[in-house]
């Protein structure tokens, strides 16, 4: 349930029965536990309005909101902060929804909503600097299908080119011993890419074949198709093991828009946005120093062509009301730019959205780019199986679990601790990556989340069966717990419209440390426990596991029955 929205509704109420504006109308969560759980601070904006004494317009509105049953206590702080608690009948009244497979979040009216994510290099393995991308964009996902919307998961590829004329070039010069080279696409490019730069002859060659390519020829065509499914292969290995909802349908590349490039141009000149410009042809902007380059001066295009290609596709085609770029933070110039240029063409009209999803790089502990000891790009599928190495390490000593289990665990453990480490962070900031961190029982982690389920399903075991029907909050403890497990819905609502999956991540990890406060000072299996106070305990276990591995999942992250 959305707590936050009820208080806003009563608050928004009250306010228009005391003629007083309710635009300030929203409830904040109380900075401080002693200050209770909400806070409203909008009675100095009213003061202001009205000219009148902030803490006397204060004591009006928490006069009037003590009335309502919701709240066990109003107070005024300071210069007119009213600080609410919301009541203990209330949250028992409303704990057992969150038993359900949804732990109590209910949809909302949902959207079409596409999310460009991942986006691998052609004839390249994946590296660290695809690991975020692939991450969050998908959690994003998973947030929005579970919240109501019709999500559409798209890998826009770099599929079109100069590097493909230039391998089909370096097939042909090999001959016999090209397809056994096939088997190492990224060796295969590395040697085509040696031959390009040094041989200006070899060069002239993958240029023209740049030109067959695009010009259908049917045995270039073939080998392109053969490098792209080769590079796409590998790509849903990683993405098998990551545990990502992206395989060969969400593939869309950018030479799915060649024939719309034109049209983008001449689209852009009827309407009057473009001009040339030392042969270029460009979008420029009052505000911005910088034009948006569509079409260079030897009639080439441009990635911002194809972002104005794709997003008129996205919008007309998919009837899509939100588009989210999950791109590096260094893009954001270009899709500044390019959004604009769509909005001023009415491409993207106002009733669609068009965010860009920004990610700070991957750093290693020294805060310098995440490489090998030897310096190169570390590869995904490598830092994949080196998380779940890891894990196996830690729970290798565990005498009760089978070689299999082992198996089973470590990797649940490795990859939810490689994803959670970067979905628990603000995605805005660099990502310090940090082995002994990841795999820590401590703090904001995924092995904590996971290892609080798993105890979690161990009580309830032992529990056996227990009765649902009535919550009793005995202390104050347990009334924080079923307060904090009911405002699951009002974090998820608020990681959506931020489009920001660390706000998830560290509610599950004030949830589970909530927990384990209740557990050491509660007692729930102990002799001489009343039953009815047993069973209400029970439920509070029981929601919190649930949420706990909701949560995980909406952010791509397995739980385990026991670890």
């Amino acid at each position: 349930m959305q707590i936050k929205k009820e208080l806003d509704t009563i608050l928004q109420d009250t306010l228009k029965s005391l003629n007083l504006n309710p635009k300030l109308k929203e409830f904040s969560p109380a900075t401080k536990v002693e200050f209770g759980d909400f806070q409203y601070n909008g009675a100095m904006g009213l003061a202001k309005e009205l000219k009148q004494n902030p803490r006397a317009i204060a004591t009006t509105i928490a006069n009037e909101l003590a009335k309502n049953p919701i709240f066990s206590k109003v107070e005024i702080a300071g210069p007119g902060f009213i600080n609410v608690v919301v009541a203990k009948e209330f949250l028992q009244k409303h704990l057992l929804s969150a038993l359900n497979e949804r732990a109590g979040a209910n949809k909302k009216e949902g959207i079409r909503v596409v999310v460009d994510y991942s986006s691998p290099n052609m004839a390249k393995q994946m590296h660290v600097g695809h690991l975020r991308s692939t991450i969050i964009g998908d959690a994003l996902a998973n947030l929005f299908e579970f919240l109501g919307d019709e999500v559409i998961r798209q890998n826009h590829i770099g599929d079109w080119g100069t590097q493909f004329g230039m391998l089909i070039a370096y097939f042909e010069e090999q001959g016999d011993e090209a397809s056994k080279s096939l088997s190492d696409l990224e060796e295969f490019y590395k040697a085509a890419k040696k031959r390009f730069d040094e041989d200006e002859n070899f060069a002239k060659k993958a240029r023209e074949y740049v030109v067959k390519l695009q010009s259908g020829d049917e045995g270039c065509l073939k080998l392109w198709k053969e490098f792209i499914d080769i590079t796409l292969e590998h790509c849903q290995e990683v993405y098998d093991k990551l545990g990502v909802g992206l395989d060969k349908s969400c593939v869309r590349g950018e030479s799915a828009y060649n024939e719309s490039l034109p049209k983008i141009v001449e689209l852009m000149k009827e309407k009057d946005l473009a001009k040339v410009s030392q042969g270029a042809t460009c979008i420029f902007f009052e505000d911005k120093e910088n034009p948006l380059i569509i079409q260079k001066a030897d009639g080439g295009y441009l990635y911002a062509t194809t972002d104005l290609a794709a997003i008129k596709y996205r919008v007309e085609v998919l009837k899509a009301k939100r588009i989210c770029y999950v791109v590096d933070a260094r893009q954001s110039e270009h899709f500044e730019l390019v959004f604009k240029a769509a909005r001023m063409a009415n491409i993207a009209p106002e009733d669609v959205l068009l965010e860009h999803i920004a990610f700070g790089m991957v750093l290693d502990k020294s805060g310098k780019p995440f490489k090998t000891r030897e310096g190169g790009t570390v590869k995904l599928i490598d830092l994949i199986n080196e998380a779940v190495k890891r894990a196996k390490n830690f729970i290798k000593n565990k005498e009760d679990l089978s070689q299999e289990e082992i198996e089973k665990i470590a990797k649940v453990i490795g990859v939810g601790s490689l994803k959670y480490a970067d979905l628990s962070i603000n995605r805005t900031s660099n990502y310090i990556f940090d082995w002994d961190k990841m795999l820590s029982l401590e703090g904001n982690t995924a092995l904590y989340m996971q290892y609080a389920y798993a105890r979690i399903n161990s009580i309830l075991k032992k529990a056996n069966s227990f009765d649902v029907r009535e919550v009793i909050l005995s202390d104050e403890i347990e009334r924080r717990l079923a307060l904090k497990i009911l405002s699951f819905e009002d974090v998820l609502l608020n990681a959506y419209k931020e489009a920001m999956p660390h706000l998830i991540a560290a509610y599950l990890y004030d949830l589970a440390t909530l927990f384990t406060k209740f557990y050491e000072n509660n007692p729930i299996l102990k002799e001489g426990i009343e039953e009815k106070l047993k069973n209400s305990r029970l439920i509070l276990a029981k929601a919190s596991a649930n949420v706990i591995k909701t949560g995980l999942k909406i952010l791509g992250i397995e739980v385990l029955e026991r670890i």
